[in-house]
């Protein structure tokens, strides 16, 4: 296929895929994009990895009870694939991403119960699993998930992206992808123009916002907190139940959260809704009274009308997307830069995304 002629001027520089947005999916695929030999671009509206990646709690949730059916084969291949992605940001970057593996207590809502997913998992004594629980005979299974430190994970792939020679373009917004003869040919931000043929659209709950096709992507909004406890192994476990969740990490500090609002761009906190969230995560482990408050914050999820992702090429050629991950943007980064940057390559993806099409949305 011919270049467009801006290709041919020497004195203008070009890659061959423009990553629009350098969250945890966006540095992601520009890694797996360098594997394969491409010229790769990020161009981040903000500092990379400060959005939904920076708010994230991190528990890589594989458990099929809250994944819609259609989404649980990426699910599982992506969490599988975390020791690996883990292994290779860790040895190119130097950042440990506190990878835990000390698995999930999970206490589900009434309703789930009984579902499918648990019936084959035997109630264990919760008391000698977590001795730290206020609670521990109300009924809970518990789940071999893993977690890990976003903002470390985040660190991480941006340094190894570096590593590996990926053109890093922060503090500038996307205001359009452009066009030549029909097909892209780079995007333009507003201090100038950059060239490629193929651009991905990596921008999260602003993924929308780039014309010309318009991502029905809408930002949803976390709030949530950090405490600091002593000893540092309060809590050994990550706790999921219905009104919170709690997050250790290896130096000390559990995230808990969190809240699922409709609030447009808006990334205030709330004080009533921190405390309630404290106060509910010390109900349940009660030794947490006596930590101290670290930090509260709010992030902004990238939600789709229909709660899955938006993964694939678009009906204009050489541009594609990969955004809409909700609250699974940290456990499907492997996998959504593997497959992404199989279709962006022309190499058919090992798995069917054909439900995550962006065509879904076309009319």
């Amino acid at each position: 296929m011919e270049k467009p002629a801006l290709f041919y001027n020497a004195k203008v520089k070009s890659w061959d895929v423009i990553v629009i947005g350098g969250g945890i999916i966006g540095l992601s695929l520009s890694i797996a994009l360098r594997k394969r030999g491409a010229k790769v671009l990020v161009v981040e509206r903000g500092e990379p990895g400060q959005e939904a990646s920076h708010a994230a709690a991190g528990m890589l949730v594989e458990c099929g009870i809250e994944t819609p059916a259609v989404l649980q084969p990426l699910a599982t291949a992506s969490a599988r694939m975390y020791p690996e992605f883990v292994h290779e940001l860790q040895d190119e970057s130097g950042i440990n991403v506190d990878l835990r593996d000390q698995g999930t207590i999970l206490f589900p809502a009434e309703h789930l119960q009984a579902s499918p997913g648990l019936a084959d998992i035997a109630p264990p004594p919760l008391d000698a699993l977590e001795p730290a629980l206020a609670d521990p005979g109300i009924p809970g299974v518990f789940l071999q998930e893993r977690s890990v430190d976003p903002r470390a994970l985040g660190t991480a792939a941006l340094r190894t992206a570096r590593h590996r020679d990926v053109d890093i373009s922060s503090g500038t917004e996307v205001k359009d992808v452009l066009l030549s003869s029909e097909r892209v040919s780079g995007v333009r931000t507003e201090k100038t123009s950059y060239a490629a043929t193929a651009v991905v659209n990596c921008a999260g709950a602003w993924a929308g916002q780039i014309p010309p096709h318009r991502f029905p992507t809408r930002p949803v909004k976390g709030q949530m907190l950090s405490l600091v406890a002593a000893p540092r192994n309060v809590l050994r476990h990550v706790i999921r139940a219905p009104e919170v969740y709690l997050v250790p990490r290896s130096d000390g500090r559990i995230v808990i959260g969190s809240t699922l609002e409709e609030a447009g761009y808006d990334k205030r906190t709330d004080v009533d809704t921190i405390q309630r969230l404290h106060h509910a995560a010390i109900r349940m482990v009660p030794a947490l009274s006596e930590a101290r408050m670290l930090e509260g914050w709010a992030g902004l999820r990238p939600g789709t009308p229909d709660a899955l992702p938006i993964l694939g090429a678009t009906a204009i050629p050489g541009y594609f997307v990969a955004t809409g991950h909700f609250r699974d943007g940290i456990l499907l980064a492997p996998i959504t830069a593997h497959l992404m940057a199989q279709v962006i390559t022309g190499v058919k993806p090992e798995y069917d995304i054909s439900a995550f099409s962006p065509a879904r949305f076309a009319n």
